[in-house]
């Protein structure tokens, strides 16, 4: 679909930085001989990113017994890194349009590199928190410059298989963080432990800094753009008020202060929308281009992606406890469990941008957005046709079905929603494709807290109501109790197990479960057994709730795919009105 004249901002020519300003044409016309190797370093770094975060939420028991502290201080581990990381990435785009994509993806990149190091080498529990908040931070400079820069080097089917590569990187880097998660920290490499996650990005780093000068062309847009203070204020607060809450609702216990936050982060989100029409009337350099709004494939695309996140947040965190703490299987083994899953998004991501969307266009999202679905299904009933007893065979087709949707959604959605959009705001257009990912997340993870946690102790108790019967019976058969000793295990044996389920640290033991019917050696193990059995029942009854609002997320997403052109275009506006006889878009080189 092209833009229409008043959609379309004034295309105006890019000038190489420090350079003459005599135009390099943009295109097919002048491609970059080094493209090609631009795009190895530029995979690099996004594998660096990914993994990095993969890996960390697998090995984040290892890293907790490491450092230690309580319960808060691995969830500010993960949860630091996440907020600081949305809060950049509209800035950083930004800043790259304005003062160089290559110049800010090295900044973020040598940030990235020394934080690293610095959560490699904390101490203290405070020392990793701050560190990952920095990491976070230069990940969302590095990470917009990446698509923005891929927009801008390359052109027509050469861009969708960019984005293929693009793609397959995300599912590689999740398969290999799945599965080195665990072992990295528990093999204890070089008597390094869980550090070795985090410092085994300072080489990757160092030849990113060393490669990249080298090979990637300098762009920017094409007027001087000014750094809009007050919008990165609104901005930032309105992104605050909002994430934080939903990031540490449950572990919180939702408290009225958060939904306070919430509401309050309308007003001054709609502060910053108008702010930012005001800042394109007075100078035309906003940090947000709401033009942008105006392009199909670029707004229905955020509707898309946002929906698509969510589902996809609530499905991550919904098995990840559902394996390692309802089925009570280690880290490494639920991280090699979910490789089908990656497996299925690595074959997937590549035929999608190359061969399928080109021909099908918005048919394959709608046909990932029915596999994800079908994959779903088959989950819930795998969890609950083998109840605690289900093994890892059994999860790997359910999870190659979801891994497979995925993606044929997750890899060519990026490019469909930039495909329109004029090169001088790749870098703010591809800061808000990877915010909105990010909402998605975490919108995801607060449903996790109300639909899987929420009824969670409600199961807990209804499972052991079930099997109280035959529990009784064997007490008394097996441990020798008497009737009315074997109803007081029985009693006891549920007061603990609802307030384990619903205790926010799943570290802590509640005081319940140091009754003393449960410390009687004969009972023992009788009760633990059931108890082993009681949590992977009621744990695969949450699931089943979570899969239900996930399929019907997944299908929400299905359903605005329709709003999307049929067909994704695959040259930029530029790059058509080149072919037009129109004067070219000029890009920076360097």
């Amino acid at each position: 679909m092209a833009i229409s004249s008043e959609q379309a901002p004034p295309t105006e020519k890019e000038v190489p930085a420090g350079e003459s300003t005599a135009p390099v044409p943009d295109g097919a016309a002048t491609p970059d001989p080094k493209r090609w190797t631009a795009l190895l370093v530029l995979l690099v770094a996004a594998f660096m990113d990914m993994l990095d975060g993969t890996i960390a939420n697998v090995a984040a028991p290892s890293i907790q017994q490491g450092i230690g502290g309580g319960y808060s201080v691995i969830q500010w581990v993960l949860v630091g890194y996440q907020l600081s990381f949305a809060l950049m990435l509209i800035l950083g785009g930004r800043l790259g349009d304005i003062h160089g994509r290559r110049k800010m993806f090295l900044f973020g990149v040598a940030g990235f590199t020394l934080a690293s190091l610095g959560a490699g080498l904390a101490q203290e529990p405070w020392q990793l928190v701050v560190s990952r908040m920095v990491q976070g931070a230069f990940a969302g400079v590095m990470v917009p410059q990446i698509l923005a820069i891929l927009h801008v080097t390359f052109s027509g089917k050469e861009r969708a298989g960019a984005f293929a590569m693009y793609g397959g990187v995300a599912g590689l880097a999740a398969a290999v963080g799945m599965a080195a998660g665990g072992p990295l920290a528990d093999w204890d490499l070089f008597g390094l432990g869980w550090r070795l996650i985090f410092l085994i990005n300072i080489p990757v780093g160092v030849l990113g800094m060393i490669y990249a000068p080298r090979v990637l062309r300098e762009s920017r847009a094409p007027h001087a753009l000014k750094l809009d203070v007050r919008g990165v204020v609104l901005a930032t607060v309105g992104l605050l008020l909002l994430l934080f809450p939903l990031l540490q609702g449950r572990e919180l216990g939702w408290p009225l202060w958060g939904f306070v936050s919430m509401a309050a982060s309308v007003p001054v989100l709609a502060a910053f929308v108008m702010w930012q029409r005001r800042r394109t009337v007075l100078d035309g350099s906003p940090l947000m281009e709401l033009a942008l709004f105006r392009i199909r494939s670029f707004s229905s695309g955020l509707g898309v992606n946002l929906a698509f996140y969510v589902g996809i947040g609530m499905f991550n965190i919904g098995w990840t406890v559902y394996m390692q703490v309802g089925l009570g299987w280690s880290p490494m083994r639920a991280g090699m469990t979910s490789l089908s899953f990656c497996i299925g998004a690595f074959l997937t991501s590549s035929a999608a941008m190359v061969v399928l969307v080109p021909k099908f266009g918005r048919k394959v999202l709608q046909a990932g957005a029915v596999v994800t679905v079908t994959g779903a299904l088959y989950f819930l009933w795998a969890s609950s046709h083998y109840g605690s007893s289900i093994s890892s065979w059994a999860l790997v087709a359910p999870m190659l079905l979801v891994g497979l949707g995925f993606g044929l959604i997750a890899a060519p959605l990026p490019q469909i929603v930039i495909s329109e959009v004029p090169q001088k705001d790749a870098g703010s257009a591809s800061g808000i494709v990877h915010t909105n990912a990010q909402l998605g997340f975490a919108v995801g993870g607060a449903l996790v807290g109300v639909v899987f946690f929420a009824g969670l102790g409600g199961n807990t108790g209804s499972t052991i109501d079930d099997q109280a019967a035959n529990l009784r019976r064997d007490l008394v058969a097996t441990a020798h109790l008497t009737p009315g000793e074997a109803d007081t295990t029985v009693a006891a044996h549920r007061a603990c197990a609802v307030d384990r389920v619903e205790e926010k640290d799943p570290s802590v033991a509640p005081a319940s479960c140091a009754a003393a019917p449960l410390r009687d050696e004969r009972s023992a193990p009788v009760v633990a057994e059931y108890a082993k059995d009681a949590q992977g029942e009621s744990f695969a009854l949450s699931l089943g709730t979570t899969l239900w609002v996930f399929a019907g997320v997944v299908a929400l997403a299905f359903a605005l795919m329709f709003a999307i052109p049929r067909q994704m275009r695959l040259e930029a506006p530029e790059e058509e009105e080149n072919e037009g006889g129109k004067e070219p878009e000029t890009a920076t080189a360097s």
